[in-house]
């Protein structure tokens, strides 16, 4: 199936319209002390004057969710908030050093499986990133044009085993991401790109995802 492509150039007029689109989204808090906080990046940049964003294949060698496809993030360090942490990530997993103006803004914060609330950070750079993977978290990384989460057929719900609600999918680089990790790309495009406001209600994630 084709892909539609971007839906707004890359420039000024994207970054203006994502932060808006955010600055207006009244994203939800979770407050649960349980949870472990951590935070992940959406990461726009050109490629080329395309806009892309980062996403990771996690080292084959982790001794959790090895080979998964992943956004760069990961556990509060103490005294960080959302967006410390996830510019840290990204300059630990990727190389890839932003300021903290580069960040337009917050999705909703999601519980995942693993006793974890994630708060995604959608940044900005207007430079073109030059990745260079940590080998001992990241087995690959991709600049992912936009236009890959336009595809036609994304997202699609699969059957979760043992029931309970579907698994959220998306469609990447010809292979269907899961959730955490697709419900996130998911409603950055509904979100920040569209001005859609999409909530995560009722998103299944695979049972492996807990261990």
């Amino acid at each position: 199936m084709s892909i539609r492509p971007p839906p707004h150039p890359n420039g000024p007029e994207l970054r203006a319209r994502v932060a808006a689109n955010l600055a207006a989204f009244p994203r939800r808090e979770i407050a649960l002390a349980a949870l472990r906080p951590a935070a992940v990046a959406i990461v726009i940049s050109p490629v080329r004057r395309r806009p892309t964003f980062l996403l990771t294949r996690r080292a084959l060698t982790l001794r959790r969710n090895a080979g998964n496809y992943a956004l760069p993030g990961g556990n509060y360090e103490p005294d960080e908030d959302a967006i410390a942490a996830a510019l840290r990530e990204t300059s630990e997993e990727l190389g890839v050093a932003l300021p903290r103006e580069a960040a337009l803004g917050l999705l909703d914060d999601f519980e995942t499986l693993g006793g974890h609330r994630v708060t995604p950070v959608v940044c900005w750079s207007d430079a073109e990133l030059k990745l260079v993977p940590d080998p001992v978290e990241v087995h690959q990384a991709w600049r992912i044009p936009l236009a890959h989460l336009e595809h036609p057929t994304s997202p699609r719900r699969q059957p979760r085993e043992g029931g309970g609600d579907p698994i959220l999918q998306m469609r990447v680089r010809g292979s269907w991401i899961n959730a955490p990790t697709a419900a996130w790309l998911f409603q950055f495009r509904e979100v920040a790109l569209h001005g859609r406001w999409t909530r995560l209600d009722g998103v299944g994630q695979p049972e492996w995802t807990r261990r």
